[in-house]
């Protein structure tokens, strides 16, 4: 567990972490920060949702990221929670503003550790974080598609079938999803179409490393399921399934 003294604020508390916010060692696989709909969000971060990214810092480095979180608020029309997750509430949230609409939902975006320091407790505290935040924010519930980490292990089991695997101890079998229930949250269903990936043969090469020469489905490390390629067609189409959790905060 983690046994340094964080100060988890918002960036738009401490904007000078605005320079340095995407410059943390991750773990995202690089066709991951490839999903077009996330220019509805990610450029816009320093600009448009101060309010909306928390930033950590620890008292051995101040003023060094050592983790961030991030949420969105967004319409959700009163339709549940969208089959295409994550997609779906970057897309809903940026119509919501570009409509001038109140925003009925929030949903959590991402919880990214520095590298060196996962495996200590890090991603709980932002978790809960993440919750305190939402409901200063007015909310009464923060949802989020999970992407669930040892899922990539098994890129061939269906997510409806390994998102609600449990232990003996009636816990999920898998660690993220176990972070969020711990923090109180309720597993209610799977985002089959969460985030789409598409992009060339060069593309994912490039992304990857691997050769792409061959129609079907190709597994990528990192990958939750299989991606589509179509040599023919010269492209290759990344469909990933996510997990919907949902936190009462009152």
């Amino acid at each position: 567990m983690i046994s340094m003294a964080l100060r988890i604020t918002t960036l738009a508390e401490r904007p000078e972490f605005a320079a340095t916010l995407w410059d943390m060692e991750h773990t995202w696989a690089q066709f991951v920060l490839n999903d077009p709909i996330a220019d509805l969000y990610y450029p816009f971060v320093t600009t448009r949702h101060q309010h909306h990214v928390l930033v950590a810092d620890d008292d051995a480095e101040p003023g060094r990221p050592v983790a961030r979180a991030c949420l969105i608020p967004y319409v959700s029309g009163g339709d549940g929670l969208p089959d295409d997750g994550w997609d779906g509430v970057i897309r809903a949230g940026w119509l919501a503003r570009e409509r001038g609409e109140k925003p009925d939902a929030v949903s959590a975006l991402e919880i990214t550790v520095r590298r060196d320091l996962q495996g200590r407790g890090l991603s709980a505290l932002m978790v809960s974080a993440l919750r305190e935040h939402a409901a200063r924010l007015g909310f009464r519930t923060l949802v989020a598609p999970v992407r669930p980490n040892h899922k990539h292990l098994e890129p061939h089991t269906p997510m409806s079938e390994y998102a609600f695997r449990t232990r003996p101890d009636g816990l999920p079998h898998d660690p993220w999803l176990r972070v969020h229930v711990r923090a109180g949250a309720e597993i209610v269903k799977v985002a089959p179409r969460s985030m789409v990936v598409p992009g060339t043969l060069a593309e994912w090469r490039a992304w990857t490393g691997l050769p792409f020469d061959r129609s079907g489905p190709v597994e990528v490390p990192g990958a939750l399921t299989p991606v589509h390629c179509d040599v023919e067609h010269d492209h290759a189409v990344y469909v990933e399934p996510n997990v919907w959790v949902s936190h009462a905060l009152t």
